[in-house]
């Protein structure tokens, strides 16, 4: 859809600094996420052999902990997979991806069974999770004191840049062209958020190519509109 946001519209460049992960995909880095990125660089002279990344929808945490599992070779699972039975295998690699944590129903023992088996066999963790285990409402106390104990590294909303920078890498990808104008107005006027950048280019990329439509500044505010809040009642 290369040309969809008229002759004057160009692909912009990223600004930012970025490392490829997932292949094709690059991870963008501003100081919202750089503490976490140099985290994940010292690897593997982590004093701790563990660590739990946290960060909101869309903030980064699968990309950068794909990035982790190329440095480091590990395997992956997500909070669901973690059973007291599925445990010895999931640690049957050097080291250890567990996505979305606590997820829709976590099961304590064989969380801490794995965080135990881990640390006596030397098996790298990474935990990731869109919240502090504080907010997991744990039963198990030695599991929370374990989790709480563990190094952080933290992805927060994003700042201008990274914004920008995401909302140029979104529409490249999709090689959807849009000015500098437009992404100016959408910084302006969108909930500032990962999340919702991936949500409403989503729908510009759709309704632009259903409509055949340019996708410029007045029909970015109008994708806009459908994506606000219903403030009637």
């Amino acid at each position: 859809m290369m040309g969809a946001g008229g002759d004057e519209a160009h692909q912009l460049a990223l600004s930012l600094p970025h490392r490829t992960a997932l292949a094709r995909e690059d991870f963008l880095v501003s100081p919202a996420n750089e503490q976490a990125v140099d985290l994940i660089d010292r690897w593997p002279a982590w004093l701790i052999p563990a660590l739990l990344l946290i960060g909101p929808p869309g903030s980064g945490k699968t990309h950068l902990a794909q990035v982790w599992r190329s440095m480091s070779g590990a395997a992956l699972c997500r909070a669901q997979d973690v059973t007291v039975p599925a445990v010895p295998k999931l640690l049957s690699a050097s080291a250890l991806v567990v996505e979305d944590l606590p997820g829709p129903a976590l099961d304590e023992t064989a969380l801490f069974h794995l965080l135990n088996l881990a640390r006596e066999e030397k098996i790298v963790l990474l935990l990731t999770s869109r919240s502090y285990p504080a907010s997991w409402s744990l039963s198990l106390k030695d599991l929370a004191s374990r989790l709480n104990a563990m190094p952080l590294a933290i992805l927060r909303e994003p700042d201008d840049a990274l914004l920008r920078g995401i909302l140029v890498k979104l529409f490249n990808d999709r090689q959807i062209a849009v000015d500098e104008a437009t992404i100016a107005y959408m910084l302006s006027h969108m909930e500032r958020s990962a999340g919702t950048a991936q949500t409403l280019v989503d729908l510009i990329d759709r309704r632009s190519l259903e409509e055949g439509a340019a996708v410029t500044r007045s029909f970015v505010a109008r994708m806009l509109q459908k994506t606000a809040p219903d403030e009637s009642g």
